[in-house]
């Protein structure tokens, strides 16, 4: 009894490994959800982004009007410089609610990855703006103001900085408005949003650029000297083109097709790492084609065994787990190989690169005994010839002697 219980038991111990193999399947009905979840938070943070954008879009064309009738009133050079500021602000927004717009169109048969690089496109267009209609025009104001001179009444003096007193405190509360957005948004996270993060590069760059107009007009008025505004002009102008640079060369790596965060990478990685069925991962590549969309690429080779079925099933899990762990990761390509199989052709190439060396070895041993075969029918040659010679002079030397 106790051996046939024991066989039993033995027998249903087999049983039990089919059920531990399955075990990782279940896991997967909570996947799905899972991958689902983050597809309605880019939206709501699409209707954030666009309100954000609104609001700058608004204080700006209305602290555009005033610093621009307080400048052309007063002769302000500092203030002209933060009128075209804020209209090329007024622009840039204008690219960016434009962006917003076109970069959430579906995938089509021209474009079948989406047209998510759409925001990356816009606001390099804002940076080129910043640039040109805010730090240029800033320079220019400046060096006019220094070419120039200008004298201002203590009534322009006081319009030209309750102009600036009033835009502060409306870039303020835009500014406000841009880093609550960005703060919703999980903080640092929130800036991977290239229309946000013009947004608070524009706001920030706003509210110091009117700091510095302040200053140099305050100091105009206290010294009578206009190289305080003009220098104003040209921190102002300097300050833009910074930023336009900053925003410019990030659009620019997004556009060329900038890799996903290393710490996504590694958490990829170490996910195919840890399947049982990976012998090894070749190589893995990740490329952002939009705000929430990365492009995943990876070659790995299976363990020896697996039939076309199993190895079907490992890849849609391994796409699974993927997509679940790094939501962003909706485009997945695996290239699967068998690593006996891989490895068989390099041990044939081995082979086949042993047997010509080993050809060429002898080839090389067969031309040396030829040189040598060679060499030595010369030196017989040339020893009979030697010989040859020595018999034709003895006769000759024979009769020399005879006749004298």
């Amino acid at each position: 009894m106790n051996r046939t219980s024991q066989d039993r038991s033995d027998r249903s111990k087999p049983s039990a490994a089919p059920a531990e193999r399955t075990e990782p399947k279940e896991p997967k009905e909570p996947r799905e959800p899972a991958r689902s979840e983050p597809s309605p938070k880019p939206k709501e943070q699409d209707h954030g982004t666009r309100l954000t954008v609104l609001v700058a879009l608004g204080a700006n064309l209305l602290i555009a009007v005033a610093k621009a009738v307080g400048g052309l009133f007063t002769g302000s050079p500092a203030l002209l410089s933060e009128a075209a500021h804020s209209v090329a602000d007024s622009l840039n927004e204008v690219f960016l609610l434009a962006a917003l717009r076109r970069s959430r169109r579906p995938a089509d048969s021209r474009h079948p990855f989406g047209y998510g690089k759409e925001r990356f496109f816009w606001s390099l267009l804002a940076a080129v703006g910043i640039f040109v209609m805010g730090g240029c025009f800033s320079f220019f104001q400046g060096f006019e103001a220094l070419r120039n001179g200008g004298e201002e009444s203590s009534g322009g003096y006081v319009a030209g900085l309750a102009v600036l007193v009033v835009s502060l405190l409306a870039e303020g509360a835009s500014l406000f408005r841009a880093v609550h957005q960005v703060r919703g948004q999980g903080g640092a996270g929130g800036l991977r949003d290239p229309a946000l993060r013009t947004v608070v590069a524009e706001d920030g760059t706003a509210v110091l650029g009117v700091t510095l107009a302040i200053v140099g007009m305050a100091l105009h008025m206290i010294t009578g000297q206009i190289v305080w505004e003009a220098s104003a002009s040209f921190a102002i102008g300097a300050l833009l083109v910074g930023v336009a640079y900053w925003l410019g060369r990030d659009a620019r790596e997004q556009l060329i097709g900038r890799a996903a965060d290393p710490e996504s990478s590694g958490r990829i990685r170490a996910l195919l790492q840890a399947q049982p069925e990976i012998d090894s991962v070749e190589s893995l590549l990740t490329m952002e084609i939009g705000l929430d969309s990365t492009l995943v690429a990876a070659r790995i080779d299976l363990v020896p065994g697996l039939d076309s079925e199993e190895v079907e099933e490992v890849a849609v899990r391994i796409k699974r787990s993927v997509a679940h762990m790094v939501p962003e990761a909706d485009q997945i390509f695996l290239d699967v190989t068998d690593a006996a199989a891989a490895r068989a052709p390099s041990r044939e190439d081995g082979a086949r690169e042993d047997g010509a060396r080993a050809d060429g070895a002898r080839g090389d041993g067969a031309r040396a005994e030829g040189a040598r075969a060679d060499g030595a029918s010369t030196e017989a040659a040339g020893t009979e010839a030697a010989h040859r010679a020595g018999t034709a002079e003895g006769p000759a030397a024979t009769g020399e002697r005879g006749g004298a």
